[in-house]
């Protein structure tokens, strides 16, 4: 049984820009499987190394399978599956002796029983000391907080993400997607790039720490840290705009509209257009600043206007003036959007033991070295003999022997 994708065209499995790069992949749930998943969709080969009982992702979502469920399928893609039990001696081996052959690898087992198994960076490096080792934790080493377990909801609440939506209408709650697992996820694949080229120019290997509470804590400051970027701070924290009540989606006659009118551009053209164009004479709309320090006013504004069309008709008449705006899709939307069915996103295979699956393909384009999906979600252990294939390095293109 494999899960190798078939019917694929050759521009489809050309070798993608990491292609010979080979990944151990030591991470569970999201945030570690969406790193390797860039990884393995950006060409490397990547051995996916899981407990006897399998990731806990198996478990969740709409399933054929029990272990097979629609999260990992969505995660997992471009990976071997090989179970070990890293209690047993046997089996840490084997891992080793993997990991001599190694270009990287990455995890999200928390450091103390890394260190107690000797799968640290330091029992790692003995057997290959030109790795690169991302580990991914909750709290940065060096902290108070160090060596907890996390997840995603409790990192949205630590970093800000809840105290954002407080800020815009009193309501602590959660982003619903796993935001900070993936962003954190897309962090550990640079990190590990990065690590990467240093090698390739210096020789050497290194250990990198990805932590999800100071990676988002900076995440959401970048658009936040408003005063506070001066010492001493010169105003309150928090970006008025993406704070505002009033910032949309905004109410039509039939539905509702993504409006963003930004530059004095904008305001001169949208004023004209919706028969209001004395309105930039009041000081609250009269240049960018303002308009931002009043960003409450100018969404009323945009709301009580909008009302008196329709969302389709809105959009015509928009995008003739060349005014950012774009149609509330809801999940089910994204399926039929036709410049998603245009680009082609959306691809399906024939899984060997989950049927017919639905994917979004790699999103990224390369003009000589594309992604590709070149093997579905394995089952659990479905590689138990997995090694790497040999490669040799011909020129700047790695190819297989």
């Amino acid at each position: 049984m494999s899960s190798q994708t078939e019917g694929q065209t050759a521009a489809q499995l050309r070798p993608g820009p990491l292609a010979g790069y080979r990944v151990l992949d030591l991470t569970t749930v999201v945030m570690g499987p969406a790193a390797t998943q860039l990884l393995g969709d950006l060409g490397a080969e990547v051995i996916k190394v899981e407990a006897p009982e399998g990731d806990s992702l198996r478990r969740i979502g709409p399933a054929h399978h029990a272990s097979m469920g629609t999260l990992f399928l969505q995660s997992n893609r471009n990976k071997k599956s090989l179970v070990l039990d890293l209690k047993n001696p046997d089996d840490r081996a084997h891992l080793l002796d993997l990991a001599t052959d190694a270009d990287a690898l990455l995890t999200n087992i928390r450091p103390g029983p890394l260190k107690r198994l000797g799968l640290d960076y330091a029992g790692v490096r003995e057997a290959n000391p030109q790795i690169v080792y991302c580990q991914m934790v909750g709290y940065g080493s060096d902290g108070p907080y160090s060596g907890q377990a996390v997840y995603d909801d409790l990192i949205q609440a630590a970093a800000g993400v809840s105290g954002l939506f407080k800020a815009v209408d009193g309501s602590v709650r959660y982003a619903p997607l796993n935001i900070c697992d993936r962003v954190t996820g897309l962090y550990a694949a640079i990190a590990t790039l990065s690590a990467l080229l240093h090698r390739a120019a210096t020789g050497e290997g290194q250990e990198i720490e990805v932590p999800m509470f100071e990676t988002m804590a900076s995440f959401v400051l970048a658009d936040n840290m408003g005063g506070a970027s001066f010492v001493p701070p010169i105003g309150d924290v928090g970006y008025k705009r993406l704070l505002s009540r009033f910032r949309g989606p905004y109410p039509t006659a039939d539905g509702h509209l993504a409006l963003v009118v930004y530059t004095d551009r904008d305001w001169q053209r949208f004023s004209a257009l919706v028969g209001r164009p004395e309105i930039l004479e009041d000081p609250t709309f009269a240049s960018q600043s303002t308009r931002t320090e009043n960003a409450e006013a100018c969404g009323r504004f945009l709301g009580e206007v909008l009302t008196g069309r329709p969302t389709a008709e809105w959009i015509t008449l928009l995008r003739e003036i060349d005014i950012p705006c774009a149609p509330v899709n809801e999940l089910d939307d994204l399926f039929n959007d036709p410049h998603l069915q245009q680009v082609g996103l959306f691809a399906e295979f024939e899984h060997p033991t989950e049927g017919r699956i639905k994917t979004t393909r790699p999103p990224l384009k390369f003009s000589r070295t594309p992604a590709s999906i070149r093997r579905l979600a394995p089952n659990l252990g479905e590689h138990p003999d997995a090694t790497f294939d040999t490669w040799v390095q011909n020129g700047t293109q790695r190819q297989r022997t």
